[in-house]
């Protein structure tokens, strides 16, 4: 059987099939449209590809994306700085964002404790937590991990180590299912787990 596509349509189509949720046909059809979309619009989609991937970094202080040395909501003057909860990832900021239940700060820990994958705690940005723990002020620290093995062990790991701070700890509350993802789950959840979040035992 001949092949149908030319070298650079079918390369486009291989690095498309690697984006999550995005299967052979659907990656065939969005090579098509930019193959058939006039040039401009289809340089702008790599212009702005380009430029994530140039400009964005994370933040000095709480490791959320940002393009400048702190993101928008270190910045921000009007949040609770009393607060601060701790996340797996920056994606797991954005969803509790949606919620627009919580006004406090985060830190973004860039993964979870997974011996088996090499991903010790010497790996996270955990020592950057404690040191914001012991600034005047901070009186709450969230552990807004996922609740997975791997998710609550890193809470139990974090929570040990500020055990000592007189700081008070809580997490989510069990709103959120056992193996669920904050990515996947819906606002009210959320918002319901961080309203009514409990203290670490």
């Amino acid at each position: 059987m001949a092949e149908v596509h030319t070298d650079s349509l079918k390369q486009l189509i291989e690095e498309l099939c690697r984006l999550p949720g995005v299967g052979a046909r659907s990656a065939e059809r969005i090579a098509l449209y930019l193959l058939d979309a006039p040039s401009e619009k289809a340089l702008h989609l790599a212009q702005a590809i380009r430029k994530l991937k140039t400009s964005i970094r994370n933040c000095d202080v709480c490791f959320n994306l940002t393009e400048s040395e702190l993101c928008s909501i270190c910045s921000d003057d009007a949040r609770d700085r009393s607060v601060i909860c701790v996340v797996e990832l920056p994606k797991d900021v954005m969803r509790i964002e949606s919620t627009g239940a919580y006004k406090g700060l985060y830190h973004v820990l860039g993964g979870h404790i997974a011996p088996l994958d090499g991903i010790g705690p010497d790996k996270l940005n955990i020592d950057s937590l404690l040191k914001r723990a012991r600034q005047p002020g901070v009186k709450e620290i969230i552990l807004s991990m996922n609740p997975t093995v791997e998710g609550d062990g890193t809470a139990l790991h974090i929570g040990s180590l500020l055990q000592s701070s007189g700081i008070k700890i809580t997490r989510l509350a069990r709103g959120l299912a056992s193996g669920a993802s904050l990515e996947f789950t819906n606002k009210d959840t959320i918002t319901e787990a961080i309203t009514g979040r409990q203290p670490l035992p």
